[in-house]
C-alpha cells in the first residue's frame, strides 16, 4: 500500500489516497519517517533483525541441521536471552527449517497396469434413505508400536461407521473384501462405492 501511495503522491496527493484506502495520513507519514531514520522503528523490529542475524549464524554454524529447539537451546548457552517461540516465528519467517530424522514411510505401491476402479456413483453422495449406499473406506494411523490399518464402511445417508475392523498387517488383516464379508447386512441391499 505504501508503495502505491509513494507512487501515485505527486499526481493525486498523499490524504486522497489514504481517505479511499481507509488508512491514516499519519500511518503513511509514520512509515515514511521509518524509512528515512531506522532508529524510529519499533523495538521489538530492532530486536528480531539482530535477531535473525544470530539465528541465521546458528543455523549455519550447524550445516543446516538444527531446528527450532536446537538453535534455541544453542543461543541460550552462548547467553542470548530469546524465547522459544520468538526462534519459532523468525525461522519460519526466513525459510529456515532442521533436516528431520528417520526414512519416510511409504505407504501406497500402486500398479500402474491396474485398472482404476469404477465410479458408480459419479461423485453424487447424496442419498434420501438408509441403505442406499455404502462406501468403504481404508486408512492407517502411526502409532509407537507402528502403523495400525483400519478400513470401515460408511452409510452415506447419516455418515455412521456400519463396521469397522483394523489390524497391523495391511494385506493380511485389513481388506475390503473381509469388511465387507463381516457385515451383518447382505451385499445386495445397497450401491458400495
Amino acid at each position: 500500500m505504501m508503495a502505491f501511495i509513494d507512487a501515485h503522491r505527486e499526481d493525486l496527493g498523499i490524504e486522497p489516497i489514504c481517505r479511499e484506502l481507509a488508512i491514516a495520513p499519519s500511518s503513511y507519514h509514520e512509515h515514511a519517517a521509518r524509512l528515512a531514520d531506522p532508529g524510529r522503528r519499533p523495538a521489538r523490529a530492532r530486536r528480531d533483525d539482530e535477531m535473525r542475524a544470530q539465528i541465521k549464524r546458528v543455523h549455519e554454524a550447524s550445516f543446516g541441521l538444527y531446528g527450532t529447539r536446537k538453535v534455541w537451546h544453542q543461543l541460550r548457552r552462548e547467553g542470548v536471552e530469546i524465547a522459544k517461540c520468538t526462534v519459532e516465528r523468525l525461522m519460519a519467517a526466513m525459510g529456515l527449517a532442521g533436516v528431520r530424522r528417520g526414512k519416510k514411510t511409504i505407504t501406497t505401491v500402486s500398479d500402474p497396469k491396474a485398472p482404476c476402479p469404477l465410479d458408480k456413483v459419479n461423485r453424487e453422495f447424496r442419498v434420501s434413505r438408509p441403505n442406499a449406499l455404502w462406501v468403504v473406506d481404508f486408512t492407517y494411523v502411526h502409532t509407537w508400536a507402528g502403523f495400525v490399518y483400519v478400513a470401515f464402511v460408511k452409510d452415506c445417508q447419516d455418515f455412521r461407521v456400519r463396521r469397522g475392523i483394523m489390524g497391523n498387517k495391511e494385506t493380511q488383516y485389513v481388506t475390503t473384501e473381509r469388511t465387507l464379508d463381516t457385515e451383518r447386512h447382505p451385499r445386495s441391499a445397497a450401491c458400495w462405492h
